[in-house]
């Protein structure tokens, strides 16, 4: 195994499997694929796996031709051998293609990466299929030294995603993909070097763990105060990291949006509220299927999330993945006009509400749902729990139903199953008032109900997820009980 450098944080899982996918010594030529959002850290991590085992690393550039980028790449294959740049005139892909496979093979760890491969394939879509050719001719490959490892990366979700599908000329020929996500909640804190946990659950909720944001947005420092880091960040027109700049970027990276404006709407919609194909179209004024296809498209590219009951078979709930978008579209749009004047304390003051009840709220039930995926099973009597998600209860006696912000199937249930076993029941709330016997009292009722309907809970835990704490009455309760687990931040984190 490969050491990871210090300077790539986290990534454990995804350093080991590169490095033992690099470090293989069979002599046949190997194929994976890496992709992930904008400021994920993908560059970062492949360069400096390139650099360990001194690679070829090479790189697109949307605004290239053909004809200069084959040049670049020949001329970076020429420094890789030693060689003035210039000195290679390779006529086409297949000629560099091979010429880099060659060069690299002369290394202990022969390994090509080539980075942000869909902007080559916009003028180049002959690419696949010449690696297709290549790797067919590289199987019977002989001799002590490993073969050739080729790692494919890009941004453009759908695009990358299509390279293995269906009958694409590399679809079975790769060894790796992997999926780059961003940082969980906890890494994220601990990568912004953030004290408090609240400022850092807001920062999460604004920019999610997404590692790129940082050199860009790192001052002033959120420990220097959430309001004054956001308004100088987020809600400044003059920096990169504008929300509004941010996301027009981002919607552009996927060649398959071209009406912004259609997504724009879309993504407004879903981050006020509306959360199925119907609701969706209404708010545009639009028949469902003129979404279908345009929601299809955002939920490949992972700008939004469909959320099934882990209960009942009904319509997943469709929400936004991104926090930077829903931030643009609930916040910043709506202020646009006051922030290009400069204004954006006072845009800021004005939308605290809807960031408090929309975005921060929303959040922290997410993280909530995070938390007992990850990290509750510490807590928990029966381990790791399995499915978690939400639900909604019908309580006929009072006429009306519970949403259940978390819950959690026992390990080896399945979703919609039915008299399943329920780990976990729990309520997240991001209000400033501490949470009470009140609470409790909802969820014991709400874990009757479900007793009632068929399911075995029997050992479920009742979860209650605070900002800012718990009364006392019910802190002494917790005490006592082995079914009733409170989180606050401290445990969120982690730290405490």
């Amino acid at each position: 195994m490969l050491a990871k450098p210090e300077d790539v944080v986290d990534r454990d899982r995804e350093w080991g499997l590169l490095t033992e996918f690099v470090t293989d010594p069979d002599p046949a030529m190997r194929l994976g694929i890496v992709s992930g959002r904008r400021r994920h850290g993908k560059s970062y991590l492949l360069q400096a796996l390139s650099e360990r085992v001194e690679g070829l690393y090479v790189t697109a550039v949307r605004e290239e031709g053909r004809l200069p980028a084959i040049q670049r790449f020949s001329d970076a294959i020429a420094t890789h051998a030693g060689l003035r740049p210039g000195t290679l005139r390779l006529a086409d892909w297949r000629e560099v293609l091979s010429n880099a496979l060659d060069v690299t093979a002369r290394s202990r760890t022969p390994l090509l990466v080539i980075d942000e491969l869909p902007y080559l394939l916009q003028h180049s879509p002959e690419i696949p299929g010449l690696l297709q050719q290549l790797y067919d001719e590289r199987q019977r490959g002989t001799g002590a030294k490993p073969g050739a490892r080729v790692i494919l990366c890009g941004s453009a979700m759908s695009v990358m995603h299509e390279l293995l599908s269906g009958t694409k000329p590399l679809r079975g020929r790769a060894v790796i993909d992997l999926r780059l996500g961003a940082f969980d909640y906890r890494a994220g804190r601990a990568f912004w070097q953030i004290d408090d946990p609240l400022t850092a659950l807001q920062v999460h909720a604004v920019l999610g763990g997404a590692p790129g944001y940082r050199p860009v947005a790192a001052r002033p420092h959120p420990n220097d105060g959430f309001s004054s880091w956001l308004t100088r960040t987020l809600l400044d027109p003059g920096r990169a990291v504008y929300s509004r700049t941010e996301t027009e970027y981002l919607l552009r990276e996927d060649p398959r949006i071209t009406q912004h404006t259609l997504y724009y709407d879309i993504l407004t919609a879903i981050a006020q509220g509306a959360t199925t194909p119907t609701k969706i179209g209404a708010a545009l004024e639009r028949q469902r299927n003129a979404v279908t296809h345009p929601l299809d498209v955002l939920e490949s590219t992972g700008y939004i999330q469909r959320e099934q009951d882990i209960l009942r078979p009904r319509h997943p709930v469709i929400t936004l993945a991104d926090p930077v978008i829903r931030f643009n579209q609930l916040v910043t749009l709506p202020q646009a006009a006051i922030v290009e004047q400069g204004f954006a304390e006072e845009a800021w003051q004005a939308a605290a509400p809807t960031f408090n009840s929309k975005i921060l709220g929303p959040h922290f039930e997410d993280l909530a749902r995070t938390f007992t995926r990850r990290y509750a099973h510490t807590l928990l009597p029966g381990g790791l729990p399995g499915p978690v998600g939400t639900t909604e209860v019908a309580d006929p006696a009072a006429r009306t139903k519970h949403e259940v912000d978390v819950i959690a199937l026992a390990l080896g249930e399945r979703p919609q199953a039915p008299r399943a076993r329920i780990a976990l029941l729990g309520e997240a709330k991001a209000t400033a008032a501490r949470r009470g016997t009140g609470d409790l009292q909802r969820l014991e009722r709400i874990r009757t109900l479900l007793a009632d309907q068929g399911y075995d809970t029997t050992g479920t835990t009742l979860a209650l997820f605070s900002l800012h704490g718990f009364y006392p009455d019910l802190i002494e309760s917790a005490a006592g009980r082995e079914d009733l687990l409170l989180v606050d931040l401290a445990t969120l984190y982690g730290v405490g």
